[in-house]
């Protein structure tokens, strides 16, 4: 599904003639600034040395590693149950997504087989925080490029979308709610009416921002034909989700290597024309109609399919919640069961499509209650390593558009 990308009768302003080709293009005293990592258009502590002829970005160095989380050396320390909360402080704006992504990891290692109603719940928890996500990326990119009206209508609409996990979970962020063998409780009648009435007011409100944005002057001149990205230099790079996708490249996880049952659902994967930053914004703003189709598609589902939403395997799995049992050999095994529980030797791994791309979790077990390798796939850090390859040539008014289309979240980078 392509996105339709229109030319309007506006153009971006041409660059300099000192960017315009030539044995030697960029000329001149050379200039180095240091944009952050206190800097809020990078979107965390990113720190970018900049290296500029004039106006004109002659190279870019992104310096990461600020943060210091140390969070796979915390897995390797902590074992097996005790990382679920610190996945949702990797990338915090979407923290379900990455427990469900840690979670198939452990489950694929284990030979777990997640019960249907469960898997449904997942798909749910997802695309809701696709969306949030996604709203997070339109809101921040808004109020860096001057939109600042984007980022109440956005952030209004997160809110909202707070307000549903917040019931479900107890917690607004880093909700840990998700467990190895489904999640830890089942979607109430309240909750699911709230995100029923989300759901039929969303599209309205994205219309709303999308008539705002879409063919607006000054958000398609600092967007159009800013850091083009080539689908050869997307998948040489190993980009993965809406840049991959906004190059181009037919590639979603969801469709191709399908988990949690979603090949049970009717979806669309948008894809780009251009590889620009406003393709991204385009494939971004057509991922979240698909989300909450999905999230219907789901809603629906839990109608119909019934049962409990944790395995039965008390080796790996806690009783569901209302089934703990209160013996005291009982609450021994289960307090093990938390504190000492093994998985089978061997490695495993597993990918999701996050809101930002492949988000992947390898583990090595040697079968005792803590994993001898943890290894995360995190999006973010590709997504930063193509700033040098957009940034080249381009004036320095670009790089704050070019830093939001990356959409990465430094917690998952430095992690």
């Amino acid at each position: 599904m392509a996105v339709k990308t229109e030319t309007f009768e506006y153009q971006r302003p041409t660059l300099p003639e000192t960017a315009a080709g030539g044995d030697d293009p960029l000329h001149g005293e050379l200039l180095t600034l240091n944009m952050g990592p206190q800097h809020p258009a990078t979107h965390g502590v990113l720190r970018l040395v900049v290296t500029m002829d004039g106006e004109t970005i002659v190279d870019v160095d992104p310096d990461v590693g600020y943060l210091h989380r140390g969070k796979e050396k915390t897995c390797e320390s902590l074992g097996w149950h005790k990382f679920f909360p610190h996945t949702d402080r990797l990338d915090y704006v979407q923290p379900l997504m990455n427990n469900i992504g840690y979670a198939l990891a452990l489950e694929r290692l284990a030979g777990l087989e997640v019960p249907p109603r469960a898997q449904v719940v997942r798909v749910l928890l997802m695309e809701i925080s696709r969306i949030m996500a996604h709203l997070i990326y339109i809101g921040t990119l808004g109020i860096d490029l001057g939109a600042v009206t984007i980022f109440f209508w956005s952030f209004k609409q997160r809110e909202e979308l707070y307000k549903v996990v917040d019931a479900y979970t107890g917690h607004r962020m880093n909700n840990s709610y998700v467990r190895i063998g489904g999640v830890y409780a089942d979607i109430d009648a309240g909750v699911a009416s709230q995100i029923a009435k989300f759901l039929e007011d969303f599209p309205a409100a994205l219309a709303e921002i999308d008539a705002m944005l879409t063919r607006n002057r000054i958000w398609y001149d600092r967007n159009k034909d800013v850091g083009i990205l080539s689908r050869e230099q997307a998948i040489a790079w190993s980009l993965s989700g809406p840049i991959l996708r906004g190059s181009g490249v037919d590639w979603d996880l969801r469709k191709q290597q399908p988990y949690s049952g979603y090949e049970q659902y009717e979806f669309e994967v948008p894809t780009g024309t251009v590889g620009d930053c406003y393709d991204r914004y385009l494939v971004r703003m057509e991922e979240m109609r698909q989300s909450a189709r999905i999230a219907r598609q789901a809603l629906d589902k839990l109608e119909h399919v019934r049962g409990d939403v944790l395995a039965e395997d008390r080796r790996f799995v806690l009783p569901p919640k209302g089934k703990v049992h209160t013996s005291m050999e009982e609450l021994i095994f289960q307090f093990k069961v938390v504190t000492d529980l093994r998985l089978p030797r061997g490695q495993a791994y597993s990918g999701i499509e996050s809101s930002k791309g492949e988000l992947g979790f390898f583990v090595v077990s040697d079968g005792t209650s803590k994993p001898v390798r943890c290894h995360i796939r995190a999006p973010g850090l590709m997504n930063i390593q193509a700033l040098p390859i957009l940034a080249r040539g381009r004036l320095f008014s670009d790089m704050v558009a070019l830093i939001g289309s990356m959409d990465f979240v430094m917690g998952e980078v430095d992690r």
